[in-house]
C-alpha cells in the first residue's frame, strides 16, 4: 500500500497540534523555556511539512487531472 502525500500531510499535521499540545503543558509560569521552545519549533517544521504535503498533493491532482 502506498502512502499518499495527503495522508502524510494529516500525519504531520497531526504530530504539529500534539507538539504544540505538549508545549503549552510544560509552560511553568514562563514561555521562555527551553523545553516549550524547542516544542514549538519542532511543532513549526512539522506544520512546514504538512503545509508542503498538501502543496506536492494538489499539484500532482491536477497534473493527473490533465493528462
Amino acid at each position: 500500500m502506498r502512502t499518499t502525500p495527503k495522508t502524510m500531510a494529516i500525519i504531520y499535521f497531526a504530530m504539529g497540534i500534539l507538539f504544540i499540545f505538549i508545549a503549552v503543558r510544560t509552560t511553568n509560569g514562563s514561555v521562555w523555556n527551553f523545553s516549550t521552545i524547542v516544542l514549538a519549533v519542532i511543532a513549526t517544521l512539522d506544520f512546514g511539512v504538512a503545509i508542503r504535503l498538501l502543496s506536492i498533493h494538489y499539484r500532482l491532482k491536477n497534473k493527473n487531472k490533465k493528462e
